[in-house]
């Protein structure tokens, strides 16, 4: 099969700590940050592994989790020891692979969002047997942040107080706190009763098979304005090109900043808890810097499906592009599931152009060159 014709592989689950996924440049092992926040002490420590294991730098993904790339696979036992002495590594491999829980990076330390994430991590235990991907977002504050990013099981603020949501239903159910969790392991195992290999995750198996009228009803709150590089009451906001930490830089940041602690964010964005906003290069500060509406994967040659380099090309792309840009090293999209007005996706050594779609639509051009790219209208 050639590799004009030849489709990606899609692997249907998410590296792990313990079970690493292998890329073109090695092996990429992921760490899932508890109530999506490390302390400094972790930070500065994951920041030695990813220059001593890995290539430098650490990936901030889409479900606010961190990743190392390039470690050999004879480093991996090494670096898991190592994070285990930070913290970081569930001891029970099949413990990381339900801990797929998104935050709202937002709270206060002990308030509902806090509590709630921390019963669901304690009970991870009682969960059925889920697909690999199925995960949860805990949204509890005064306005949803997390609306648009992926979830299979939402609590989040309602307008009768907190709810229970399924994916892709509109409305859920009022629950109390002390009953939010119970609530939430039924839901889950309704949804391992019912799904199929091809609904395997809940807004498509919704679709197929009707949600129970007792778990809908109650409407949603209000979605909050999605943060920026800037000041918060909890600590500066930086941005991270296509979600990119150089280690070194970042280990720079948060011991001049005097942070106490790092929260991850599903946007690109990391918050420096109790940190000063001091001068930052190596990373994005203002809130209408294209970059930060510009989507790229890691590419060729880190990733062995990327027929083409990335990163450079959506560079030199980002300010010309009026909306959002995504490049794509192969039709499967990852850095970016949902639509662009601009996706460029890798055949070949060239591109194929698709406009207002995903990176594995039809294309309205094929076969751009870099060249052809960076004098051409893309608007």
């Amino acid at each position: 099969m050639s590799a004009l014709t030849a489709k990606p592989i899609v692997q249907g689950w998410c590296p792990g700590a313990h079970r690493p996924m292998m890329s073109g440049d090695g092996l990429v092992v992921r760490v899932r940050p508890r109530l999506a926040r490390l302390t400094a002490n972790q930070v500065l420590g994951l920041c030695a592994a990813a220059e001593r294991f890995g290539n430098g730098t650490i990936d901030l993904t889409n479900r606010a989790n961190l990743q190392l790339r390039g470690v050999a696979e004879a480093d991996h036992q090494p670096l898991l020891a190592e994070l285990a002495a930070m913290d970081l590594l569930d001891a029970e491999p099949g413990i990381e692979v339900r801990r797929n829980i998104l935050v709202t990076p937002l709270y206060q330390a002990g308030d509902l969002t806090a509590r709630l994430v921390q019963e669901l991590i304690n009970r991870l235990g009682e969960l059925p047997p889920l697909p690999a991907k199925f995960g949860f977002a805990v949204d509890a504050g005064p306005e949803r942040l997390l609306s648009g990013d992926s979830a299979d099981i939402r609590l989040e603020a309602g307008a009768e107080g907190l709810i229970l949501r399924a994916d892709d239903v509109e409305t859920g159910r009022v629950v109390r706190e002390d009953e939010a969790i119970d609530r939430l392991l039924d839901l889950a195992r309704w949804f391992s009763e019912n799904y199929t290999q091809d609904t395997r995750r809940m807004a498509r198996l919704v679709r197929a098979k009707p949600l129970p009228q007792d778990w809908q009803g109650a409407v949603p709150g209000p979605i909050g304005k999605p943060p920026q590089p800037g000041i918060t009451p909890l600590g500066p906001l930086y941005g991270a090109a296509f979600g990119q930490l150089p280690a070194a830089d970042l280990a720079q940041l948060i011991a001049e900043s005097g942070a106490v602690a790092l929260r991850v964010t599903p946007w690109r964005l990391i918050l420096l808890e109790g940190g000063a906003a001091i001068p930052a290069p190596a990373f994005v500060t203002d809130g209408t810097d294209p970059l930060l509406t510009t989507d790229a994967c890691p590419g060729a040659p880190f990733c062995p499906q990327a027929q083409v380099e990335t990163r450079d090309i959506a560079r030199a792309l980002a300010p010309r592009i009026n909306g959002s840009l995504h490049v794509s090293g192969c039709p499967k999209g990852c850095a970016r599931m949902g639509k662009a007005d601009v996706a460029l996706v890798g055949n070949a050594g060239r591109f194929d152009l698709v406009k207002d779609g995903r990176a594995g639509d039809e294309p309205c051009q094929r076969g751009l060159s870099p060249a052809t790219l960076t004098t051409m209208d893309l608007t």
